[in-house]
């Protein structure tokens, strides 16, 4: 027994010999396999929280995931401005693995003027925006070199002659009298009336671009707000071209290729444009051809000029780029402009102080429309616009490919097949180009210490574009904006209803997602 037990004891140490000499080769195998694993999780973590917090840039899939989910979340302008403002105003951004989807995003002045400007050649517009923007066809929003060069000299001899700028007032004063003033007026008549401004404004600038570009009034301001199938399938294009710029390319192609969710809505809107504007070019060469309702519209001075192509696809092309710039410009920008008056009351006051002491015109029903040429020396107005402009962009993002490698001003290196993103939001939003207010909606901004305007480079105030391929329909958007803006100002008072959430919608323009719903009220004035 002794010895049995004796023996049983001896094997003990043994045994644990034999679990010492295994346990060395177990743990180093596991800690290297561990090692193996952890360094790429650590590096991705270190990715996440020290470099880039907003935007990881994971394994395949690059930081794609970060701008879907904050484009599924409504928060993409917010989220590129944080970007931005973090990374000193310029981000590479890198999609899926091979997918090609290499953006530089820029919100750095230097950078923005030597890219539209300085070396303006070396970053065209590219086949591949031409195609996400296929809708618009060949036309000076989508093309290069010559092309561009031709349609940019046609559209600037129609809007430079002097009978087209006076069309432009005309138009928009009848419009104002004749639509925008008795529906606000009817509206009022309800008790506690609700109007949204984005839908009224948004019919109202279409009436107006039309009558513009093809001498037509569809005459969707009215009571009732008929359906407008242009405008609802001119909105699914933008969505799916903002889909497009936020997807691969292969992506977007094989959901146009089976005509899938956004593309299909694509597909049915672009049959509605094109019917709207053949018929809109069928009709205006009848009465050109008629002598009837003849008037400048930039259409008419198109089919009257010798030197301009007269073929369907010129035409159609033209008119359309024009229509959709006009339109959306002049609607989105009276939205933000009275929803930022809503939120300041202060500045509207000074802007009724301004309008209270100019000469105006009194409309048979007793309403107020001023003439652009009284509004044009109004410093606070003008000031409060510009603001708007500056938060509020129309456009909130503008695109262009790259030619041959280039070194930037910021040091960044670009090189062909990046894309560069100029964020137009985002530069309104940088402290150190607009100071520690730059978050407020301040005119005064724009006043100088003589009470003149200041004058801000266009490369840094962006909204309008900035070296060749500025806006060539500022001046017309201007006038619009300000005749319609200080009418509507004197002649009634807006509130904005009480809980209702203003944001902007994910897409190309700067619409508000839930619209702008406001209490209208007649002003009382002294």
């Amino acid at each position: 027994m002794h010895h049995s037990t004796s023996h049983f004891f001896h094997q003990i140490p043994s045994a644990q010999n034999k679990l010492k000499m295994a346990w060395p080769c177990l743990t180093y195998t596991e800690l290297i396999l561990s090692i193996s694993c952890l360094l790429p999780l650590l590096y991705y973590l270190f990715n996440i929280y020290f470099f880039c917090p907003l935007s990881p840039n994971w394994p395949l899939v690059g930081m794609l995931p970060s701008l879907l989910s904050n484009a599924y979340r409504n928060k993409i302008h917010e989220w590129s401005t944080k970007l931005l403002q973090l990374s000193n105003g310029n981000f590479f951004f890198r999609g899926p693995w091979l997918s090609g989807m290499t953006l530089f995003i820029t919100a750095d002045p230097a950078n923005v003027h030597h890219i539209y400007t300085q070396n303006f050649q070396n970053y065209p517009k590219g086949e591949e925006y031409a195609e996400i923007f296929e809708i618009l066809g060949q036309s000076i929003l989508t093309t290069d070199g010559d092309s561009w060069r031709f349609h940019r000299e046609k559209l600037l001899l129609a809007m430079s002659r002097n009978h087209y700028r006076t069309f432009i007032a005309k138009v928009t004063k009848e419009k104002i009298e004749n639509s925008i003033l008795p529906f606000l007026s009817d509206a009022v008549e309800e008790s506690l009336a609700v109007v949204d401004l984005q839908d009224m404004l948004t019919r109202l600038s279409f009436d107006i671009t039309c009558v513009l570009t093809f001498g037509t009034d569809p005459g969707s301001l009215s009571m009732g707000c008929p359906a407008v199938p242009f405008v609802q399938a001119s909105d699914d294009t933008t969505t799916t071209i903002f889909f497009r710029l936020s997807r691969p390319l292969a992506w977007w192609k094989l959901l146009r290729f089976f005509r899938i969710g956004q593309e299909k809505r694509f597909a049915k809107a672009k049959v509605v444009i094109d019917q709207f504007i053949a018929d809109a070019i069928k009709k205006r060469k009848w009465e050109i051809i008629e002598g009837k309702h003849v008037c400048p519209d930039l259409l008419y001075s198109y089919l009257c000029d010798e030197n301009t192509p007269n073929s369907h696809e010129f035409l159609r092309d033209s008119v359309l780029s024009f229509l959709e710039a006009g339109r959306e410009t002049v609607s989105s920008s009276l939205c933000w402009f009275f929803w930022a008056l809503s939120q300041n009351m202060q500045i509207e006051e000074k802007i009724m102080h301004e309008l209270n002491f100019i000469h105006h015109n009194t409309t048979p029903n007793g309403m107020v429309i001023f003439d652009p040429e009284e509004l044009e020396n109004l410093v606070y107005f003008k000031a409060a616009i510009l603001e708007t402009f500056r938060l509020f962009p129309s456009i909130p993002f503008s695109f262009s490919s790259v030619k041959e490698p280039d070194l930037l001003p910021s040091g960044s290196i670009v090189t062909p097949g990046m894309k560069i993103v100029m964020s137009t939001y985002a530069m309104g939003r940088i402290q150190k180009l607009w100071g520690k207010d730059c978050m407020e909606f301040k005119p005064e901004r724009w006043i100088s210490g003589r009470g003149t305007l200041l004058h801000v480079p266009s490369y840094k105030f962006v909204a309008f574009g900035t070296g060749p391929r500025s806006c060539v329909g500022k001046s017309m958007a201007l006038i619009q904006m300000k005749m319609v803006a200080a009418a509507m100002l004197y002649n009634f008072r807006f509130e904005l209803v009480e809980g209702h959430v203003v944001e902007p919608v994910v897409s190309i323009v700067l619409h508000m997602k839930n619209g702008l719903m406001m209490r209208v009220g007649k002003r009382t004035r002294i």
